[in-house]
């Protein structure tokens, strides 16, 4: 319950993805999924979600101001 409330919070203190509920509601499963490592770090947060954008679910993309149908693959590692 703790981690949750860290992560809240760093996503509410978090300019990109503060903005509205919608955007916490939309990024928080990306958070857990692509950078729980990083929580609660704020800012490790934020450059996940970027450095992860093409990962993202089209919700938290959206939210986060890009649009869904303009991801790029991921290549695969060690290609």
């Amino acid at each position: 319950m703790k981690t949750a409330a860290l992560l809240a919070l760093a996503l509410l203190a978090t300019p990109a993805l503060a903005e509205t509920s919608t955007q916490r509601e939309a990024c928080t499963p990306d958070v857990w999924r692509l950078c729980a490592s990083d929580i609660p770090n704020v800012g490790a947060i934020t450059q996940c979600l970027r450095r992860e954008r093409a990962r993202l679910s089209d919700a938290c993309r959206t939210a986060m101001g890009g649009d869904p149908g303009t991801a790029r693959p991921v290549a695969a590692k060690g290609r």
